[in-house]
């Protein structure tokens, strides 16, 4: 029998192979474990008054979600309402994201107020933490104070409020015709997404015609609201296994153990969150304004064209943003021009005209009582103070200019000291400034006495001796 030897080193593994192997296995577990783990959850926040900042930070938040992978978008609110466009901006993209929106009134004692309500609404899960509240839904009469009841219409006595326990009906929201138009509209707006997401609608269109509030334990009894959750993990354990309808096609949430991912506002929408608060855009118009003016006035010193263009560009993206009254945004330009040209014709009513103008046109200039909104009284004060005294130094300026002697033109001759170079019978040669001039006087002059004179006319000096010229003469 014919005996093979084997060698025992065939069999010994070799040190690249043990790691091959080691590394093939841990990819393999990679792979399991990220086919095994749920798809993120993408975190948003809005905490402030809905702006088109907000707007634009929510709705490429929610646009951001489908191109991370998201299962789901949280977004947590607390907001005293806002501006009805951008409400609808934040709406429509939820209504067309194919990654559903939880919307999650947050923390406690955050409220979904006015606009806050319609955006819970049009979410596919409506959450609140305790101690919570939303409601409030009634359109801010925009334009100015509510208009006055209708003739022939009731006429509710100041204390009948009182006797009804401080609540306000559906006549109290519907005292005029464009305030009936505007809360009807919001009426069946909120109805509607109500019944889209089969959620309380009689409440919803309480809270826009009676301005009723609920806290979260209540809207949860009254089906406004899906679930109460602490927190964010709580609502994510909460969501997990829950079924909705995205456009139409069912979808399933695994959120139990899902990675959060949040989305901060970047440069953009901080620099878009400055540029449209009120008070900023007010300040931005102004500089632009005087700076472009100053150019004009100094042509050549480039920085003040400069930051004055942009700074107008700026507050004009921004006022075609918000709700801008054009009778105040006029008054506001004119009062500027006024003081401008206060600085060109001295008199004091262009200047005070100017800051009148100016401080009427900002108080009225932002179109809407939303909270928020408002021109900040000491931003109009402090402009109104720059333009003050801007008026007073250019009112300064002028007085001085007006007591200095005059150092060119014809009147620069007057009451200088001359040599009489040469006389004739009626005047004859003086020396002045350097120069020979044709002088004339009433009394007979000799060579090179003194002489003061005493007016211009063309290329002849009136002249008078020293020794006769009188103090009135001077």
């Amino acid at each position: 029998m014919e005996l093979t030897t084997i060698n025992s080193r065939s069999f010994r593994p070799t040190l690249r192979g043990i790691i091959r192997l080691a590394c093939g296995w841990f990819l393999a577990w990679l792979s399991i474990a990220a086919w095994a783990a749920p798809a993120p959850v993408l975190a948003l926040t809005i905490d402030g008054a809905i702006s088109p900042a907000t707007a634009d930070y929510a709705v490429r938040g929610i646009g951001r979600a489908e191109r991370d992978g998201a299962q789901l978008v949280v977004l947590s609110i607390d907001t005293p309402g806002g501006l009805d466009t951008s409400m609808r901006s934040i709406i429509k993209a939820i209504l067309s994201s194919p990654v559903p929106v939880a919307t999650y009134v947050a923390p406690g004692g955050a409220r979904a107020a006015s606009a806050g309500t319609y955006i819970l609404y049009a979410s596919h899960v409506a959450a609140m933490a305790s101690g919570t509240n939303l409601g409030a839904a009634t359109p801010v009469q925009i334009g100015g104070p509510s208009s006055p009841a209708e003739p022939g219409g009731p006429t509710r006595d100041k204390n009948e409020g009182k006797n009804n326990g401080d609540k306000k009906t559906s006549e109290d929201a519907t005292t005029s015709p464009m305030t009936r138009k505007q809360v009807n509209d919001a009426a069946a707006y909120i109805r509607g997404l109500a019944q889209l997401r089969g959620r309380n609608a009689e409440w919803a269109e309480k809270a826009v015609r009676e301005a009723v509030s609920l806290p979260a334990q209540e809207a949860l009894k009254l089906h406004v609201i899906d679930t109460i959750a602490d927190d964010l993990p709580d609502l994510l354990k909460q969501l997990d296994g829950r079924k909705l309808s995205v456009q139409g096609q069912a979808r399933q949430l695994h959120t139990a153990g899902a990675a959060i991912l949040h989305y901060e506002p970047d440069w953009r929408v901080r620099l878009l969150a400055v540029i449209t608060d009120p008070g900023i855009a007010l300040l931005l118009l102004a500089i632009g304004i005087y700076g472009l003016v100053f150019e004009f006035m100094a042509p050549g010193m480039v920085l003040p064209g400069v930051l004055g263009g942009i700074c107008l560009l700026l507050a004009l993206y921004a006022l075609q943003l918000l709700p801008v009254n054009y009778a105040g945004l006029a008054l506001i330009v004119l009062g500027i021009a006024f003081m401008i040209s206060e600085t060109f014709l001295p008199s004091g009513v262009l200047g005070l005209g100017g800051v009148a103008a100016f401080v009427i046109g900002a108080v009225i200039l932002i179109d809407t009582e939303l909270p928020g909104f408002g021109v900040p009284p000491a931003m109009i004060a402090t402009i109104a103070l720059l333009g003050v005294l801007l008026v007073l130094g250019a009112a300064g300026i002028a007085m001085r200019t007006r007591r200095r002697k005059v150092v060119i033109g014809e009147g620069e001759m007057v009451g200088l000291v001359a040599e009489v170079v040469a006389a004739t019978s009626d005047g004859g040669w003086a020396h002045v400034h350097g120069e020979n001039w044709r002088v004339t006087s009433k009394t007979p002059l000799q060579p090179t006495q003194k002489v003061r004179v005493l007016a211009r006319h063309g290329l002849v000096l009136n002249v008078a001796p020293i020794e006769h010229h009188t103090g009135d003469q001077a």
